[in-house]
């Protein structure tokens, strides 16, 4: 058990700060507890060690704040931070993990995550960071904030992309184009889809137009590049 920190004692303590530690690995888990329980002004509300039954344990003891896992046995930390989120919003998230990669990061980020800490942090990093998380305060890098912002936009840039393709093209152009995908001829197109085999063609060539590419197998790539079907 850690001895409480020198700077509280002899201090009137406010009201605890509660901790919902997620963890699935027990020996690590209990290390945390023991941790954080070593401060008099931290209580450990409850230890889950799964994003789901985190988020029954958020629901039930209302945290202050989350110390969690980035890697969890049923969905990821940032999939657990926004489900706990949207039920209780006032719980501050703070990552603990072995990935140091930037995705993990702006995963981290994008989730509402307001530190970001690896394994080997010390004792009183994890301790200052959990204090300073319940008071509001974030402790990610602003530039990784931009970072997720830009990435943000762009995935909605490229929905909005994909969602102005899709209404250019007709049904029966899709349809061409998931058949050409199979690697179907004309004459099994028209079969397929009831259609004389001209028609096929028309609708081929317009596929190509819109696509402003120069054959069926370029189509069918580019189709595929664009997320208007799947290969």
């Amino acid at each position: 058990m850690r001895k409480p920190d020198p700077a509280f004692e002899g201090r009137p303590v406010a009201r605890q700060v509660r901790v919902l530690i997620v963890q699935d690995h027990p020996l690590l888990a209990s290390a945390l507890a023991r941790v954080l329980e070593g401060q008099p002004d931290f209580a450990v509300s409850g230890v889950s060690s799964s994003g789901a039954t985190a988020v029954e344990s958020a629901a039930q003891d209302h945290p202050d704040v989350v110390l969690m896992d980035f890697r969890l046995p049923d969905v990821t930390g940032p999939e657990a931070a926004r489900m706990i989120q949207s039920e209780h919003a006032g719980a501050a998230i703070v990552f603990h993990s072995a990935d140091e990669s930037e995705t993990a990061l702006l995963d981290a980020v994008d989730a509402g995550a307001t530190a970001y800490l690896t394994k080997d942090a010390t004792a009183e990093q994890i301790t200052e960071a959990v204090r300073r998380a319940s008071q509001g305060e974030v402790l990610i890098p602003v530039e990784l904030f931009a970072r997720a912002i830009r990435r943000q936009r762009g995935v909605v840039t490229k929905k909005r992309e994909r969602e102005q393709l899709l209404a250019a093209f007709t049904p029966r152009e899709l349809d061409i184009l998931n058949l050409l995908a199979e690697g179907l001829d004309t004459t099994s197109m028209s079969q397929r889809l009831g259609i004389a085999p001209h028609t096929v063609e028309w609708h081929v060539r317009h596929v190509i137009e819109k696509l402003q590419v120069h054959s069926k197998l370029q189509a069918v790539i580019s189709a595929a590049r664009q997320g208007l079907i799947e290969l």
